[in-house]
């Protein structure tokens, strides 16, 4: 008979009581209220002045119009997407810098870390525009706006990360140095993969964050997709409807991304690896045998022959 136990399932943040619940119910009728008003005075307000007149509106179900504000998409898209690689890459080189134990490493990650998240990213991007040139640098538009992108969340990236990788039980990566493995291998194999799917709901909706950064590339002229809105209402003198419609283009997308994300969080999780019968919590990359209370191997015991 095992004397092992299970480990319960590890969550990085406590679930809401049902006290909680009725309160988050409560705020979220409110604010659905709220929201609700606020659309409607705003709509009074604009067929006041004319703005939902129908030939504000009719350039927009011109197809012209739509390929033009989708290429500004297709440009957010591509920075959003280069952000989360380089990002991703390096806020993962931080957050095990954070945790190393040579105290050089471990500094100058905290201090890039928290500089990093003090300093305005509108701020980082005026360096890039108007610094670096200075300096004889001169970078594509693209990654005028993709590198200080890069340098903000990064550090919120190593965060998360770095909050999964302390979210998990101590014994998952002694267990692994115990089987034999470096402290090298057993976070690359035990820890990280925990970890990163632990935290996967996170990093989707820091990237919904990131999306919406993407749109402080009209400041270097870069064709994202708020440039383009400002460029077209420019051009057709129709202010509000533009901007109307490139915020519900923004909505569509960024939403999609938060539902992502709440997917996520509510997909039950799955395990990796197979799951010891005696109870033990299981290891990442290790090979699972099972005993019995005479030491007897079980797990790997030849079906043909069993041991009593």
């Amino acid at each position: 008979m095992s004397t092992s136990t299970h480990e319960a399932p590890v969550s990085l943040y406590d679930e809401p009581g049902p006290r909680t619940r009725r309160a988050i119910r409560l705020w979220s009728v409110v604010a659905v209220v709220v929201v609700v008003a606020v659309i409607v005075l705003a709509l009074l307000q604009f067929a006041s002045k004319g703005q939902l007149d129908a030939d504000r509106w009719t350039p927009f179900l011109s197809a012209g119009i739509w390929q033009y504000l989708l290429v500004g998409l297709w440009g957010t898209i591509q920075a959003a997407a280069l952000v989360a690689v380089l990002g991703g890459a390096f806020g993962l080189l931080l957050a095990l810098g954070r945790l190393s134990r040579n105290p050089v490493i471990h500094g100058v990650s905290v201090a890039y870390i928290e500089i990093a998240r003090t300093i305005p990213v509108l701020l980082l991007i005026y360096l890039m525009l108007f610094g670096l040139p200075q300096l004889g640098l001169n970078f594509p538009l693209l990654w005028k706006l993709v590198i200080p992108l890069t340098i903000a969340n990064a550090a919120a990236f190593a965060e998360i990360i770095r909050a999964g990788i302390l979210g998990l039980p101590a014994g998952q990566s002694e267990a692994a140095v115990s089987l034999g493995l470096s402290r090298g291998q057993a976070m690359r194999l035990v820890v990280l993969p925990q970890a990163l799917r632990f935290v996967t709901p996170s990093l989707v909706t820091q990237l919904v964050s990131l999306v919406k950064d993407t749109s402080l590339g009209y400041i270097v002229a870069f064709t994202e997709l708020l440039y383009r809105g400002q460029v077209l209402a420019a051009y057709n003198h129709f202010l509000i409807p533009t901007f109307v419609v490139v915020t519900l283009i923004y909505l569509v997308f960024n939403g999609a991304l938060s539902t992502l994300a709440s997917q996520l969080r509510r997909r039950p999780g799955k395990r990796s690896l197979a799951e010891p019968s005696n109870g033990a919590a299981p290891i990442v990359g290790v090979p699972v045998t099972d005993t019995r209370a005479d030491n007897t191997p079980v797990g790997n015991t030849p079906a043909g022959n069993p041991k009593e």
